[in-house]
């Protein structure tokens, strides 16, 4: 079981299934926000009936109480219940003097505890610094994540394989293949799989991808770059997975294939300079080094009004969330760490040629890195 600080004493009031930190805390799935807290080293969590019996035998909390039962005894005493009340009783039983709350706790509540006399804490971000560090377990969801993503784009390869071009298009199954049409095989794919791609899925062609996080809409043009980023969600662990191919239906030009080749290199590249002790902002830099040695400038195209060249961060951090600490970016100015998990996604960006990301999950290794992603990089489909 991970541990966590037990001075101050935490306090969460979260949905699992939106708040990483309230899902690592308790390892309990649910949709409905609850309170969970910790006492002398032991995590406590308060919340509907409903909720109760199932929390005691699939969470790693310590104790689960029925919220409506605090309630109702706050009443028999004469005192108010609503929830602030129920959690300033108990950090009465509990003798909890100062509670820690992360930074996007909810104000209303926060100023209805502070207003009873408990002292609430501020916390930094991440909330929970030992989330940076990945176990095996949680390496193994990863894996799972990736592994799903693998299997969507083993899926879009399947549909251009099996498409052909009509009228400057692609088409599949007798009409015009749309990013809409692709996204909807990755979703079904991954779902079999047991993942769910929450939001933000990217199957994105031609100038589309180059605001590199449109979702992407309408017809594939044929011998058009077609960027598509996959990072399903694993419905039983609720960790990701996050991985990106770049495809082309048809015969690409002889820019398209420098542009592909130049980015696997860079990816080759950042994964070489992976290792503990690293900053992750000097792998970004070396990597925009790199681009620009090959000529591929990067910065605001005065002539279009777009961003175009390498103009996002190498990677992030990967986990309950899609993105957490830390970062491969300008900004990365921490070291990493043995036990860390980064997204590696270089990419390159310009009206009229396209875009062109490709992007898997490094573990970092006492000794280097090892990959949580797996799928070939063939990306040019006759």
């Amino acid at each position: 079981m991970a541990s966590f600080p037990s001075s101050p004493n935490i306090l969460l009031y979260a949905a699992p299934s939106i708040n990483a930190d309230m899902l690592w805390f308790s390892r309990f799935h649910a949709s409905d926000p609850f309170l969970a807290f910790s006492a002398n080293g032991r995590r406590i969590a308060a919340m509907s009936l409903l909720e109760v019996t199932r929390a005691r035998k699939e969470s790693i909390l310590d104790e689960v109480l029925n919220l409506q039962e605090l309630g109702e005894a706050l009443v028999r005493q004469g005192a108010k219940s609503n929830l602030a009340d129920i959690i300033a009783a108990l950090a009465v039983r509990y003798k909890v003097r100062t509670f820690r709350v992360p930074p996007d706790f909810p104000v209303s509540l926060y100023q209805q505890i502070t207003a009873l006399g408990l002292h609430l804490e501020i916390g930094d971000a991440p909330f929970f610094p030992q989330r940076i560090l990945k176990g095996p377990g949680e390496q193994a969801n990863i894996r799972a994540g990736n592994r799903a993503a693998s299997a969507g784009f083993s899926a879009v390869e399947q549909i251009l394989a099996a498409s052909e071009i009509r009228q400057g298009f692609v088409w599949h199954g007798g009409k015009v293949l749309t990013s809409e049409l692709l996204r909807a095989a990755i979703d079904q794919t991954c779902l079999a799989h047991g993942a769910l791609n929450v939001s933000g899925l990217i199957a994105a062609a031609g100038d589309q991808a180059v605001d590199c996080h449109c979702s992407g809409s309408g017809p594939i043009p044929a011998n058009a770059l077609i960027v598509v980023d996959i990072f399903p969600r694993m419905s039983a662990s609720g960790y990701y997975g996050d991985m990106t191919r770049t495809y082309l239906k048809g015969r690409a030009s002889a820019a398209q294939r420098r542009i592909v080749k130049t980015v696997r290199e860079a990816q080759r590249l950042a994964l070489s300079l992976i290792k503990p002790g690293v900053v992750g902002a000097s792998i970004h830099k070396a990597v925009a080094a790199y681009f620009e040695a090959q000529g591929y400038a990067t910065g605001l195209n005065p002539a279009n009004g777009y961003h175009e060249g390498f103009f996002h961060g190498l990677g992030h951090g990967l986990g309950l969330d899609v993105h957490e600490e830390r970062s491969l970016s300008p900004r990365g100015t921490k070291v990493l760490r043995a036990g860390m998990v980064t997204t590696v996604e270089p990419g390159l960006y310009y009206l009229g040629l396209g875009g062109c990301r490709i992007e898997d999950v490094a573990l970092v290794t006492e000794t280097g890195h090892q990959l949580l992603s797996k799928h070939p990089y063939r990306w040019e489909i006759a």
